[in-house]
């Protein structure tokens, strides 16, 4: 992290990432419903692309082929790409019959899919250096923290070894590269270790022997009620010297976002606040969320579907400056959502995008993350 202009800051090949920041999830190349300029528009500094999923849709060739990542969604901005991890945890350690995890890496078997697919650590690097990423993760093998202990054991010491392959690999490809400026892509690592403290503390110590960029939070970080595991969560940060970024990966609800923050955190991807808006749950400050505290209630949730907004000549939110609350209202919009138009999707999108930015501006006023 580096200091500009009072701001805190990573210093990427696409530029400077200011910090904190919210990562909207661009899964397979595209924040679903709209466009780079969109996003720019709204605010959004970075996104978050998944290589699991790109390898299959539209596939390395095909991302090679149309310049890479960037040049590909029009994006000349950060882009985050995850490893893959969290589709062990989702895909295979969910649902055994789609593949099986060994020290090697996965194997994935897609439905209706002669095929099967394999990544491993050294792949996993491989593949996002191809992609063009501005920041890379090691691949790691995720768990739910109501695990077996014996699983959350077997899984911290195979995320550690995947980490000593994959921080081989990307150091013998950076020895082969030339880069911009001599800016590099960062290389963050993933801390596994579910609810249990002592696997925590060893994951993160081992972690930082190796040598990283930056780190991530790593496992589901909800409970069986979809409650934050903030005690987990903050001890987590605490075993990272604050020299170093804090990714809480797919941490997005507002409420999380804010609690995570004041932990310590600076970088957030979730597909939530892009999921919600495109089934009618729209983000809204309850205070101007240039002067807000962040304190009690400072947002709530607006749902299209409500009748009470048939008529409404509203905006959705009047503290937006969206192109969805500056121009539409609450009537129009529920028109569309009722009539399944995509305009809705994509006003909605940007709405819940631009209270995420806003809400990153906040943090930075309201309050200060944690220091050692």
């Amino acid at each position: 992290m580096i200091t500009s202009n009072g701001e805190t800051c990573l210093d990427l090949i696409h530029g400077r990432l200011p910090l904190p920041t919210f990562l909207p999830d661009a899964t397979r190349g595209v924040v679903r419903s709209v466009d780079s300029v969109d996003l720019c528009n709204v605010g959004i500094k970075g996104v978050m692309m998944n290589t699991f999923h790109l390898m299959q849709s539209p596939g390395t060739t095909t991302v090679k082929a149309l310049g890479g990542l960037h040049n590909m969604a029009g994006w000349d901005v950060p882009i985050f790409t995850d490893s893959g991890g969290f589709q062990i945890y989702s895909l295979i350690h969910e649902n055994p019959k789609y593949g099986s995890i060994s020290n090697k890496g996965l194997i994935f078997r897609p439905e209706n899919r002669k095929e099967k697919i394999q990544l491993s650590p050294e792949k996993s690097i491989q593949l996002q250096l191809k992609y063009g990423a501005d920041v890379i993760f090691c691949l790691d093998d995720c768990t739910h923290v109501d695990h077996a202990l014996e699983m959350q054991k077997e899984s911290v010491k195979r995320t550690i070894d995947w980490a000593k392959r994959s921080k081989i690999e990307f150091e013998r490809a950076m020895s082969c590269m030339e880069f911009p400026d001599n800016r590099r892509p960062l290389l963050f690592a993933v801390i596994q270790g579910g609810g249990n403290f002592s696997f925590r503390e060893w994951c993160a110590k081992a972690l930082l022997e190796i040598g990283f960029d930056g780190f991530g939070f790593g496992g589901w970080p909800l409970d069986s009620e979809n409650n934050l595991l903030l005690d987990i969560v903050t001890y987590t940060r605490d075993l990272v010297p604050y020299t170093f970024p804090m990714h809480g990966l797919g941490i997005g609800h507002p409420g999380n976002i804010l609690a995570s923050f004041r932990a310590g955190y600076t970088i957030f991807d979730s597909a939530m606040p892009t999921r919600d808006a495109r089934h009618g749950r729209l983000y809204v400050f309850n205070e101007d969320p240039a002067t807000s505290k962040l304190r009690n209630d400072w947002f709530s949730y607006l749902y299209i579907q409500d009748d009470k907004h048939i008529k409404s000549s509203r905006p959705v939110s009047p503290l937006c400056d969206c192109l969805c609350c500056q121009k539409y209202s609450l009537g129009y919009l529920q028109h569309l959502f009722k009539i399944r138009d995509c305009l809705y999707q994509r006003l909605a999108t940007m709405h819940n995008l631009r209270f995420m930015t806003q809400l990153m501006a906040s943090l930075k006023k309201a309050s200060s993350p944690q220091r050692h």
